[in-house]
């Protein structure tokens, strides 16, 4: 895996790499939802850590995010689940692929190092709960 250094300094509690990252993956709802709680809470407090690269498949069923190396080892959250990448197909530095295939949401170049495991609990939690309001409303 290569790694750049063309990332500006990570926001306050934003978690850095340091290793290959681990892969949160969630139904794609739920991880939109997410990205906009954690980018929010990102511009309103210093203490949140903003959202790191997010991948999405072309089948537009999940999104994955980055978190630290060993997130894996104890992630439990019901609805999604977390794996060891060990840096297989992962190339920070590479252009994000063409529209339609597996590739980058939010790239590596465009956003912090890896999204802090609690940071992503929280939100998508929230999510969580904000779409089944949604849908309790229907």
């Amino acid at each position: 895996m290569e790694s750049t250094d063309t990332n500006t300094a990570p926001e306050p509690g934003a978690a850095l790499l340091t290793g290959a990252p681990d892969l949160v993956t969630v139904p794609t709802r739920q991880g939109l939802e997410a990205v906009d709680i954690i980018q929010r809470a990102a511009g309103q407090a210093s203490r949140a850590g903003g959202v790191g690269p997010v991948l999405h498949d072309s089948s537009g069923s999940t999104l994955g995010f980055l978190v630290p190396p060993g997130t894996a080892d104890a992630w439990d959250l019901p609805g999604s689940a977390c794996t060891h990448t060990n840096g297989r197909g992962m190339r920070f530095g590479d252009t994000s692929p063409t529209a339609g295939d597996t590739g980058w949401l939010l790239p590596p170049e465009a956003v912090g190092p890896v999204t802090d495991p609690e940071v992503l609990r929280a939100a998508l939690g929230e999510a969580a709960r904000l779409i089944e309001a949604a849908d309790n409303c229907r």
